[in-house]
């Protein structure tokens, strides 16, 4: 049963590691691929919805008329993301690091969706696991983890070191606003933050270390 799930798995153009945390954070793949579905379906529901505005401001502009102020925001607003996340990621990265982002995110397709919202939480739960059991940063399971963590950022940001600096600062800014919760849970992620930037310094010791 198992090499049926990583096949279909594979089929969806996951690489062994994701299948792997995949599994173990026991998603069903029919279930993924209802949520691909569902996600595309909403995607594709948004941006029609978008066009129509879209089209409907061109044939005012078209026929010499001035469209209505609301109408024209109401259309940056469909494209844009939201204000708060974006605020928070424009205080650490550059427009063209933000063009990056965003063009990664989309040649991505539908895999980002399963980075973003299935594996990301899952590598970041462990990590909090072990954190809270006591694992000093330096642990193997903890630098595994953040090499992992770092892999998909490094899919996003296209490599570029100083773009996942800037997320990452980002976020300990404040991951409240980036991630859409409340203010209260931003304390759990500045401590977990700085557990995995522990474990990444020690990663980076090791590394000199050995050279």
């Amino acid at each position: 049963m198992r090499l049926y799930q990583v096949l279909a798995l594979r089929s969806l153009g996951l690489g062994l590691d994701s299948i792997a945390v995949c599994l173990d954070a026991g998603v069903d793949p029919a279930r993924l691929v209802r949520d691909h579905l569902a996600e595309v379906g909403a995607a594709v529901a948004e941006l029609e919805g978008l066009r129509a505005k879209l089209h409907r401001l061109v044939e005012v502009l078209d026929a010499g008329g001035v469209p209505d102020t609301a109408a024209l925001l109401d259309a940056v607003r469909a494209a844009s993301p939201s204000p708060t996340a974006a605020r928070a990621l424009a205080r650490h990265l550059n427009p063209d690091q933000l063009a990056v982002l965003r063009d990664r995110a989309q040649a991505l397709g539908p895999l980002a969706h399963y980075l973003l919202e299935v594996e990301w939480p899952e590598l970041y739960r462990r990590a909090e696991r072990l954190r809270a059991a006591g694992a000093p940063p330096d642990d193997p399971r903890v630098r595994r983890l953040v090499a992992r963590i770092d892999e998909l950022g490094a899919r996003f940001s296209g490599g570029d070191r100083k773009v996942s600096a800037g997320v990452r600062a980002a976020w300990a800014d404040d991951p409240a606003g980036l991630a859409g919760v409340p203010a209260e849970q931003a304390t759990a992620w500045r401590a977990l933050a700085q557990y995995l930037d522990l474990a990444r310094r020690s990663t980076h010791t090791k590394e000199q270390e050995h050279a």
